[in-house]
């Protein structure tokens, strides 16, 4: 039971942990080193892209193993305490970073591809840079889901 607790424990960290720094440290630092150079900023979008998309894969993980380790606990018992809004918050926190990555994720990448170079290269009233304003910011409320729910999660199991 304890590995059970262990290993969910240890996927809402990695979760939690990987999109706190790619949010504070990798993706602003990335703009701010490679975006001083010509062409930089297309290039930091690319890499803060890939970075995003690999941890899209990371997240997967965490969220299968997280709810799986819930599930496991409850089956063979005891029953984590509010199980059902522990898993609730858990499936809530995948599914947005499913719809993140393979929905949001690709339509950025279609429409950088299109604009070529880095959205703020465009006009503000360039329909294709607003659009991607839009995706960004979906992108990025997408993210706080599984953020604020890792955080429910890791103050709920420190309480049990």
């Amino acid at each position: 039971m304890l590995a059970l607790r262990f290993a969910g424990l240890l996927a809402v960290a990695v979760w939690f942990g990987g999109l706190l720094a790619l949010g504070t440290i990798a993706a602003p630092v990335a703009f701010e080193v490679l975006g001083r150079s010509e062409g930089g900023p297309a290039l930091a979008g690319a890499v803060v892209g890939e970075l995003l998309r690999r941890f899209h894969l990371v997240s997967y993980a965490c969220g299968g193993v997280l709810i799986a380790s819930l599930i496991a606990r409850a089956v063979l018992g005891p029953r984590p305490r509010r199980f059902g809004v522990r898993t609730g918050i858990a499936a809530v926190m995948l599914a947005a970073a499913v719809y993140s990555g393979m929905v949001v994720t690709g339509r950025i990448e279609r429409l950088r591809r299109e604009i070529g170079a880095a959205p703020s290269s465009l006009s503000e009233m360039d329909a294709r840079r607003i659009a991607f304003g839009r995706l960004h910011r979906q992108s990025t409320a997408l993210q706080m889901v599984p953020l604020l729910g890792g955080l429910v999660l890791l103050i709920a199991e420190l309480n049990d």
